[in-house]
């Protein structure tokens, strides 16, 4: 079997000192091949969020190691933090977080704007991706003048545009009707069987989750379960 592109070995985290200490991670190994698709679950306070935010290297275990491709990520200063975000990760927020004086092409085209893509290539990329979610009609629109399904649709089209090696996602459907997300979940689905992204999925929604191939559960700082969805290849 190929190493594992993510791997957490014993992580903590913890927030606060002596008395006032608070583990929201309570050391957890969670390994994670490429091409899966992974389903976070749990309660509130369960340490899920936390996880992500260390596997998305927004924040930095208080102990223990996580290894991203090989490369111990704890060892890593703020700016090679941020040169591993902005090439190998994409992020899917629940709350959309779209520009809104600014278009649906622009809005996709923002990271590759970070990454210093030429203007050129960085239009070409953010219209292949806007075709990827089925929106290059709309790439003049402000996300004002889109439905909410839309906009999650920009917000995806945003994530997959630097073509990334994982893809993040928290609660991706949470502002959304069933049917739009539905089409959402299809749309990560067919990223990870098509484009060969792996997903990792925060979400309290179990519907949501059965897309996924493996579901893992959070509870009070502990991985308290990691199955495999059997419906699911």
């Amino acid at each position: 079997m190929a190493a594992p592109l993510i791997e957490l070995q014993q992580v903590t985290k913890v927030y606060g000192q002596g008395e006032a200490a608070a583990y929201a991670l309570k050391g957890i190994d969670l390994i994670i091949h490429q091409g899966e698709f992974v389903a976070i679950m749990g309660p509130s306070g369960s340490g899920k969020s936390t996880c992500m935010n260390i596997l998305g290297c927004l924040d930095t275990p208080s102990g223990g190691s996580f290894l991203f491709n090989g490369v111990a990520v704890e060892g890593l200063d703020r700016n090679q933090r941020a040169m591993l975000r902005r090439h190998y990760l994409g992020f899917i927020f629940q709350g959309f977080n779209l520009l809104g004086r600014t278009s649906a092409l622009e809005n996709v085209e923002l990271p590759l704007v970070y990454r210093g893509t030429p203007a050129a290539e960085r239009k070409a990329m953010a219209l292949e991706a806007l075709k990827n979610v089925g929106l290059d009609h709309v790439t003049h629109h402000t996300p004002a003048e889109l439905s909410g399904g839309q906009q999650q649709r920009v917000a995806i089209a945003r994530a997959i545009a630097t073509r990334p090696l994982v893809l993040l996602a928290d609660e991706p459907t949470g502002n959304l009707d069933s049917e739009r997300s539905r089409e959402i979940m299809e749309l990560l689905q067919s990223f990870n069987q098509d484009l060969g992204i792996t997903v990792i999925m925060v979400t309290h929604e179990e519907d949501m989750a059965e897309y996924a191939h493996r579901i893992v559960r959070f509870k009070d700082g502990l991985i308290e379960s990691d199955t495999q969805n059997k419906a699911r290849p």
